[in-house]
């Protein structure tokens, strides 16, 4: 024992132990994870600086728009080609068809379809307008179908666009019956003006949904594009909670927007109908 003691001193400092290294092996071990966790933030930042108005982008232009370092980009770029996210147009990069066959794929909205475009066909037809149905993302409305007149262009809504909550009859239709959170959290910051009628007061705001819950119908009256209305009515599960709403939209006043009322919300709660009944399947 005296003799094991002498040659530990002999040798110098003794060894570090095995909780004394561990923290070496847990630090190689945890950069994995945050490695894969930013290559697909940086590849979902490339898709998203995508948009009507800008479809395709050279490797730098992307690179730019998206904040995501050129070399990066270039990596990302051809694995998101070999996926089928992006494929290569006459002036760069676009988006895919894969990324449509898999939103296609969503339940939520193929359910909502399905159940909605027979329907959809029937109001427009009807009203002679084009008719459409969208679902809210954030503070925002997704267009999921919309069901074109000949006689009138609506150029702004389109399948998988977008518009704002509080500027289209659509979104207000869905935020009157939406929680007490989610309204209150789209009006703490100030909302942008969309068009010159937009409202954007918070308190007229909730005056409005209030009387959307008392109609069961929501107005845009020029408030998102000058020129166009749109008359709305939301789709409601059997709690009474908003999954989305549909609408018609023309060029004319308010005063004979309100003759579609009628027609919008018998379709809105027929579909809503037919929704329960078959979830209680």
């Amino acid at each position: 024992m005296i003799e094991s003691r002498n040659r530990r001193d002999e040798e110098g400092a003794p060894r570090p132990s095995i909780e004394e290294s561990l923290p070496v092996m847990s630090l190689q071990v945890d950069a994995e994870p945050e490695t894969s966790t930013s290559s697909l933030s940086r590849a979902l930042s490339l898709l998203d600086a995508f948009s009507v108005e800008s479809p395709e982008f050279s490797i730098r232009e992307l690179s730019r728009r998206s904040g995501v370092p050129r070399s990066t980009t270039h990596r990302l770029v051809d694995e998101l080609i070999k996926w089928g996210a992006l494929e290569r147009g006459a002036d760069g990069v676009r988006l895919g068809v894969k990324l449509f066959e898999l939103g296609s794929r969503a339940p939520t909205q193929t359910t909502l379809r399905e159940a909605t475009t027979a329907s959809l066909h029937a109001l427009s037809e009807v009203c002679k307008l084009t008719a459409n149905l969208a679902v809210r993302d954030g503070d925002r409305i997704v267009y999921l179908d919309k069901i074109t007149s000949p006689a009138l262009r609506v150029p702004h809504s389109r399948f998988g666009g977008r518009g704002y909550l509080h500027a289209t009859a659509l979104g207000k239709a869905i935020l009157a019956y939406s929680s007490t959170e989610i309204v209150d959290d789209l009006l703490r910051d100030p909302l942008p003006r969309i068009a010159a009628r937009t409202i954007v007061d918070p308190d007229r705001l909730r005056a409005e949904f209030a009387t959307i819950r008392r109609t069961g119908v929501a107005y845009d009256v020029e408030e998102s594009r000058t020129g166009l209305f749109c008359v709305s009515a939301p789709i409601l599960d059997r709690r009474g909670q908003p999954l989305a709403a549909l609408s018609v939209t023309g060029a004319t006043a308010f005063a004979q927007a309100e003759k579609y009322a009628p027609a919008v919300l018998a379709t809105a709660r027929a579909v809503s109908r037919r929704l329960a009944a078959n979830a209680a399947r």
